[in-house]
């Protein structure tokens, strides 16, 4: 996993409307970077549902949300429709998890992320960082507000 205080590697990746989205577009606002394995799994369907509860105190903290994962934009769209979430979702698809891996959140023989939380600065430097155990386990909410 990246180390706190280190660079965070640049990226620019499609949305789910397929508008590239780059790490620059926040320079100046707190960043927090939700590394997940799919779109439609249980854990990760639970895992972007209760982090929208929370976005109303990220943005308070000044920090914005942004999910990733290796599906496609296309995945991503019809999984914020299921989901009813405004969370902006990034497709790390082509090349397959390249930004994860940039990042140490990808999980190689697996095929995707492991679930991984990264706070970047607004100087764009690693502020902190989370990684569970086994992509079956959800970084909690009140996890991350602690720790923001």
């Amino acid at each position: 996993m990246i180390e706190i205080g280190e660079k965070a590697p640049d990226f620019t990746l499609p949305d789910h409307t397929g508008t590239l989205v780059s790490l620059s577009d926040f320079s100046g606002r707190r960043l927090l970077i939700a590394f997940y394995p799919l779109d439609f799994s249980p854990t990760c369907t639970n895992q972007l549902t209760v982090y929208g509860d929370i976005e109303p105190d990220l943005d308070e903290a000044g920090i914005t949300l942004i999910g990733i994962s290796v599906d496609s934009a296309f995945a991503h769209k019809a999984f914020r429709d299921h989901l009813g979430i405004e969370t902006t979702l990034l497709a790390d698809f082509e090349p397959k998890g390249a930004v994860a891996s940039s990042y140490g959140a990808y999980i190689d023989g697996y095929g995707t992320a492991n679930r991984s939380l990264v706070l970047v600065d607004r100087e764009g430097r690693v502020e902190w960082v989370y990684e569970t155990d086994t992509p079956l386990d959800i970084p909690s909410p009140q996890l991350i507000l602690e720790n923001i």
